[in-house]
């Protein structure tokens, strides 16, 4: 698979880096729709986005380096050449989370309820972002043969660039980014039910990707090793155990307490 979209004199545009522009863009506008429907000022849904999305990538990309680094160790350049590939999303999701905290507490903000608003966008651009991996020929499974993928009934394209060198692989990419948009859709739409509470949509993200992930790294091979074990899967437990804690400490609340839609009750500017 050409990763490139085109090439001319020295200048070349990746689908890597493209979609992870749209995917940035994309997750701004549903962010700042969210926001403005409860009276978020804008620009601050503007400095937050930008700097949990800096930092986001340079988490994504320092978390990869870390766990690779005897790769990187002899050709330090190859570091910044982030457009090449190498981002983690676990990384990236500790660096922005950080950022978001911080970001909020300086301006006196609710944490939690922002990333309520953040949580549907970062599965988008997750599901976006996995199509980056796949013009890079990376985050596939194991080796597997073209009737396998035939019987999949996947479209042809994808099983022609699930073929790499001789070898046909598994196309984990598509796995998560298909259930990725379903969870996309499904926070969506519970979000607007009437009784859900503040704090359930971060606690259903963090149980459902944490869940997906730690199946999808399974069927991986090329997965960040700590030890014996596999990064991926040790940070996916956390975040599912995370998820399962919020769920439950906002459940115990009463039925009416902390609405999540709820307009008259919400207080979010600063």
């Amino acid at each position: 698979m050409n990763p490139y979209i085109f090439e001319y004199k020295g200048f070349a545009l990746r689908w890597y880096t493209l979609l992870i522009l749209v995917a940035v863009f994309l997750g701004f506008k549903l962010v700042h729709s969210e926001g403005r429907r409860f009276g978020v000022d804008k620009d601050f849904l503007f400095n937050l986005c930008f700097w949990t999305i800096i930092f986001g990538i340079l988490g994504a990309r320092l978390y990869y380096v870390i766990f690779n680094f005897s790769y990187y160790q002899n050709d330090f350049l190859s570091m910044f050449r982030i457009w090449e590939g190498g981002l983690a999303i676990h990384g990236g999701i500790i660096a922005g989370l950080i950022t978001l905290y911080l970001y909020c507490k300086k301006y006196k903000m609710p944490v939690i309820r922002i990333m309520d608003f953040c949580v549907p966008a970062l599965l988008l651009g997750q599901a976006i972002g996995r199509w980056g991996n796949f013009f890079n020929s990376e985050a596939h499974g194991a080796a597997t043969t073209i009737a396998h993928l035939k019987s999949l009934h996947i479209p042809q394209f994808i099983i022609n660039g699930m073929k790499i060198g001789d070898i046909y692989y598994e196309p984990t990419f598509l796995y998560e980014s298909l259930l990725c948009f379903i969870g996309f859709m499904v926070i969506i739409i519970i979000r607007r039910f009437k009784y859900m509470k503040i704090g359930k949509p971060t606690g259903l993200y963090l149980i459902y990707y944490g869940a997906l992930r730690f199946f999808i790294e399974s069927m991986r091979t090329d997965s960040l090793m700590l030890g014996g074990f596999k990064v991926a899967q040790i940070v996916s437990v956390i975040m599912f155990l995370f998820g399962l804690a919020i769920i439950i400490t906002v459940s115990r609340k009463g039925k009416f307490e902390d609405l999540y839609n709820d307009l008259d009750k919400t207080n979010l500017r600063y």
